[in-house]
């Protein structure tokens, strides 16, 4: 096949449909690179007639080629050949990253990194999964094992698009399945860039799709379609509770990673150098487009004025600019738009008598106002049920608060719709697992903040969604369970004597 295409920009970038590179038959749009609105690709989005038609190929897929039916180790290899291609084009893919979403260039690489590990790891879960021989209680010998999905969707996110894809696609694969990706339609390369390497792989014609577009128009039907038995969608809670409704209908399993106002809560006896560098990078890495971004921060009254003294400092001084420099901490904001909807919190929340410590404007010179930039924005002086307390902004904004003691912090942490992640930063162990067990959240670190292993599962309670992705069993999520009864009986069954 043809290498991956690496002059930017790309003038008429295709889909795939089951396998068929062509130009979609939906609305003509472009990819801007938001740290200074150049264009990266054009393309015709897909239309409803391209996802119907992609989900009904992928099925044809799916029982036509001998991919569901592969030994387990059969698939892996081919797994661990896609991981060695993304390390392969590891550069490559890190700048399309870049200019995908407006990311620094360190932080893509990491993502793409991470990408190439997922795909290794699940390659090595698929090998080694076992099934069950369960305990006999008659005269059956009983197991339990695992069988492939057929078709199942990816809808992910703009704000880490390799990384999320990865995380769906390589565990539906490894299970068996085909699999229909719906790129964020703002962040289309990343996606499209995995499917020629899947294909390059080995992985065969028309078991992986890739949709970009409007989630209105391709999520729907991916969504609402027969055929498709299972729906993975990162992204924001309004369209996961949407989609909840549909699978509903069609009594199909979805996973939701939704939103969150994850709280970090720190207290007066941590070590406040790695508290103060946590939190930063908690809230402020990836400009704030993190789901599980620490938004809120509780710190203990007895040493609430050194620490924020020191954090906005520390905000201060971090570096915004071009996300090509590798000494770019922040780069732009996703849109024009994205921003502009920050800015409406900000206008809020002062408007709600908070008070801003540090940001809260657009940065100007080094050229940065051609692009999407705003600054780290800190706000103290508004309670935990203020709107930006309880809202997810989804950028670099963060409400500080004082608390008590133990008890008045996990009330206040836990008053929340979200439940999805949280912080805790001090050196007394016994607190430490006390507040972890006691806070309502689907990951909690301690000690450290925002780092991830593919290892381990993830996901929400709450409005912050339902269901886990990673982990070794992350893999069964995209297989159905099946029992199986061997008659061990010498004799006919006795009902019939």
């Amino acid at each position: 096949m043809d290498p991956l295409e690496t002059s930017l920009p790309l003038r008429d970038q295709p889909i795939c449909v089951a396998g068929e590179w062509r130009r979609g038959r939906g609305d003509r749009y472009a990819s801007v690179y938001p740290a200074d609105g150049s264009v990266s690709a054009e393309l015709n989005a897909a239309s409803a007639d391209d996802a119907r038609e992609a989900v009904e190929r992928a099925q044809q897929a799916f029982v036509a080629t001998d991919w569901a039916r592969r030994r387990p180790h059969e698939r892996a290899r081919v797994l661990h050949r896609v991981a060695d291609a993304i390390r392969a084009r590891r550069e490559d893919l890190a700048q399309w990253q870049r200019r995908d979403n407006g990311k620094p260039i360190n932080e893509t690489r990491a993502l793409v990194d991470s990408a190439a590990g997922t795909f290794q790891f699940f390659g090595s879960a698929c090998e080694t999964l076992e099934d069950q021989l369960t305990p006999m209680r008659g005269d059956q010998l009983t197991m339990s094992v695992h069988e492939p999905m057929g078709v199942v969707a990816a809808i992910t996110p703009w704000n880490s698009p390799i990384a999320s894809e990865a995380q769906k696609m390589a565990p539906a694969l490894a299970a068996g399945n085909a699999v229909v990706v719906k790129p964020a339609e703002i962040t289309p390369l990343m996606a499209l860039a995995l499917a020629r390497i899947c294909e390059e792989a080995g992985v065969p014609r028309g078991m992986v799709s890739v949709l970009p577009g409007k989630g209105s128009v391709v999520g729907d039907v991916l969504v609402k379609h027969p055929l498709v038995r299972r729906v993975s969608f990162t992204g924001g809670t309004v369209t996961g509770r949407a989609i909840a409704h549909a699978a509903a209908e069609k009594m199909m399993p979805v996973s939701l990673e939704l939103g969150g106002k994850s709280p970090t809560m720190v207290f007066d006896d941590c070590d406040i150098d790695h508290a103060v560098a946590g939190v930063l990078f908690g809230i402020f890495s990836s400009s704030g487009e993190s789901c599980i971004a620490g938004s809120r921060l509780f710190v203990q009254k007895g040493l609430y004025a050194r620490f924020m003294e020191r954090l906005v400092a520390g905000a201060r001084a971090l570096r915004i600019g071009d996300p090509v420099s590798e000494r770019t901490q922040m780069g732009p904001l996703v849109s024009h738009a994205h921003r502009e909807s920050i800015e409406r919190h900000v206008a809020r929340a002062l408007a709600d008598g908070g008070r801003l410590l540090a940001g809260g404007e657009r940065p100007t010179g080094a050229g940065r106002e051609r692009g999407c930039y705003y600054t780290p924005t800190i706000f103290e002086g508004l309670a935990n049920d203020s709107a930006l307390c309880r809202e997810e902004v989804f950028g670099p904004v963060l409400a500080a608060l004082p608390f008590d003691d133990e008890d008045d912090l996990i009330a206040q942490a836990n008053d929340s719709v979200y439940a999805l992640a949280a912080g805790i930063w001090t050196r007394d162990y016994r607190r430490a697992w006390r507040v972890a067990r006691a806070v309502a959240a689907g990951t909690v670190w301690i000690n450290t903040y925002k780092q991830f292993s593919i290892s381990t599962p993830f996901g929400g309670w709450r409005d912050s969604g339902i269901g886990r992705e990673k982990g070794r069993l992350g893999i069964l999520a995209y297989m159905e369970q099946k029992s199986l009864y061997w008659g061990m009986n010498a004799a006919p069954l006795p009902w019939c004597a």
